[in-house]
């Protein structure tokens, strides 16, 4: 199969639900982001950028790493901020991160991303040095 590209998954991210205020795909590299517009309390695009490039990823390796010990892995992280949910899911080579409007059905929302993530990047991301640390504990 092949995967549709960012753009398209963006797309389909905010034809998903309402909730849904922002949009980022970071995938080998490369970001591709938006915002639904007129959003009331909406963060900065260049503190949107870091947090993609730098919190993002090194939340999910965290995460990640965590779940392979004795957790059953990762599917993905849900943060609630002041004024948002933010839905972070890994894939191979890069993560989806989704905003949504705090008074959504943000866990019926986050099981939707999840499926239609698990239709843009079938594949399961690549164990983290995680598991080796499990084995020398005996886990």
């Amino acid at each position: 199969m092949n995967a549709p590209t960012a753009e398209l998954l963006i797309e389909r991210c905010f034809a998903l639900d309402p909730a849904v205020r922002y949009v980022a795909v970071y995938r080998n590299g490369e970001l591709q982001s938006r915002q639904r517009a007129g959003l009331a309390n909406a963060s900065e695009g260049e503190s949107d950028r870091y947090e993609e490039l730098i919190v993002n990823p090194t939340l999910l390796t965290l995460t990640r790493q965590r779940g392979n010990i004795d957790c059953g892995g990762l599917n993905y992280v849900l943060i609630r901020y002041g004024s948002f949910f933010e839905f972070v899911h890994p894939f191979p080579g890069g993560h989806l991160s989704v905003g949504l409007e705090p008074d959504g059905e943000i866990l019926r929302v986050a099981g939707r991303l999840e499926r239609l993530v698990s239709e843009w990047a079938p594949e399961p991301p690549a164990p983290f040095a995680a598991d080796a640390t499990a084995t020398a504990r005996g886990r």
